[in-house]
């Protein structure tokens, strides 16, 4: 029984408490359609359970070494290049290495830090919601940015997060305030519902993952701040 109980533990995954409402609302509404109409009540249904899977927040098992950068966010990898990052975070003028991770509206939403550090600090730009995708949704979207103060072989280091509202995506929910530490792997926010996430680091820093790769929030490591030759990568 014991192994049974253990079984159904692990199977369901926690739903986070910013999807409560929405739930909630849910569940009222299959009632109240159910009540007039079978068939309204089971669409209802289906989307009260999509909301309950949209706000999953399930465990992670998070690789801790210095230099490693794991994924803020679950989906696909879909920009690696080398742009000046957004003016707001007041990093160095000067070319970063950004990788960028797109969630789609079946991806669960939790992001997670991507280095230990502690938030230097957080800046929300208003915006388009033009489809994360793009790579100029990064300049004209809302957007939610943070500075990660961190450091690799004893040197200080600042690394840019930021989370960019998409198309279906209306609302960016940030767990933390400036000043506040935390593990690599950690919650910081949420997007609801569809976004994407850009991660800016050093030029020079060894990308892990490949355009279209699937990037798991917490577990993925994305990159290796110590440098190195590129991995190759081949679809087959």
């Amino acid at each position: 029984m014991s192994d049974l109980l253990d079984t159904i533990r692990r199977t369901l995954v926690p739903i986070h408490k910013e999807g409560y409402p929405f739930i909630l609302i849910g569940i009222v509404l299959t009632v109240l359609a159910g009540y007039f109409s079978q068939f309204f009540g089971w669409i209802f249904l289906i989307l009260t359970l999509w909301v309950c899977y949209f706000f999953r927040d399930p465990e992670r098992i998070t690789p801790v070494a210095d230099g490693l950068v794991v994924s803020p966010a679950d989906g696909r990898v879909n920009l690696i290049s080398t742009v000046l990052p957004p003016p707001e975070l007041d990093l160095p003028a000067e070319p970063m290495t950004r990788v960028s991770v797109f969630m789609n509206v079946f991806d669960c939403h939790v992001n997670r830090v991507p280095v230990t550090g502690t938030i230097g600090q957080i800046h929300y730009t208003p915006g388009l919601f033009l489809n994360a995708e793009l790579d100029k949704a990064s300049e004209d979207n809302e957007r939610n940015g943070l500075v990660i103060e961190t450091s690799h072989k004893g040197a200080p280091l600042r690394i840019g997060v930021v989370q960019i509202a998409g198309l279906v995506a209306r609302r960016i929910v940030g767990f933390v305030s400036a000043g506040d530490s935390l593990q690599v792997g950690e919650r910081f926010g949420l997007i609801r519902f569809g976004s994407r996430v850009d991660v800016y680091l050093p030029k020079g820093t060894r990308v892990l993952v490949g355009l279209g790769q699937k990037a798991v929030a917490g577990e993925t490591v994305l990159a290796d701040l110590s440098g190195g030759p590129e991995r190759q990568f081949r679809r087959i």
